[in-house]
């Protein structure tokens, strides 16, 4: 029995490395790509005759996150695992939140990757060790945690999150925020998806607004 795999990853080379690992076992069959969450959910819709995802979670336009509850709400027999670079206690929350049947790093071997797609499919869970003992203190010390967010007080931005956001309150649009930071609009807009979910908006005002209303900015 063939297994078929699609791939969400925007980078190029990061795709054909997973894509190369998946090359070496027979059983496997790689049938699609998304660059991002939204290009994988609309090709999706043409063809969701998919075993599992192997979903990013930094990505433009439309996040592994988002996708992943997307895709599970619509077709929740394709189990999906994270593949990311990404192991803070936010981004595995929400991961789990979203409904992801695994979370490995990029740095899994190939074995670790062939070996967390066979459990989720015999329905179990894939994870690297260091994310499951993470999961581990999810249960362990719930109080960490509500039921429907990370708590109010536990949102931080990273200094260059803030600058960007800084820089976002004063108006200025991607390249020119990339311009003023010497970096690419692609990475602007990463930082500014990432804010939007800690901070739990959905566009430029509101992410202003209540980086003010924290004290953030």
């Amino acid at each position: 029995m063939q297994i078929k795999i699609a791939i969400a990853e925007d980078n190029n080379l990061l795709a054909q490395a997973l894509i190369e690992k998946l090359s070496l076992f027979e059983d496997l069959t790689y049938k699609f790509r998304g660059e991002n969450g939204n290009s994988l959910v609309k090709q999706l819709e043409a063809n969701h005759n998919i075993d599992v995802i192997l979903m990013d979670i930094q990505m433009p336009e439309m996040d592994g996150i988002a996708a992943t509850e997307i895709i599970k709400k619509k077709y929740p027999q394709i189990k999906i695992i994270m593949i990311t670079v990404f192991d803070d206690d936010e981004n595995i929350f929400n991961a789990i939140k979203a409904g992801a049947d695994g979370y490995l790093l990029k740095e899994s071997t190939n074995i670790d990757i062939y070996n967390g797609i066979s459990n989720v499919l015999k329905g179990g869970a894939a994870m690297t060790p260091s994310i499951a003992l993470r999961t581990l203190e999810f249960l362990r010390y719930p109080e960490k945690f509500t039921t429907d967010e990370v708590l109010l007080d536990d949102v931080k931005l990273t200094k260059r999150e803030t600058e960007i956001l800084v820089q976002l309150s004063k108006g200025l649009n991607y390249n020119q925020i990339a311009d003023n930071l010497i970096i690419s609009p692609s990475t602007v807009r990463k930082h500014i998806e990432n804010t939007y979910r800690k901070l739990q908006v959905h566009n430029k005002m509101e992410a202003v607004q209540e980086g003010m209303k924290r004290k953030l900015i």
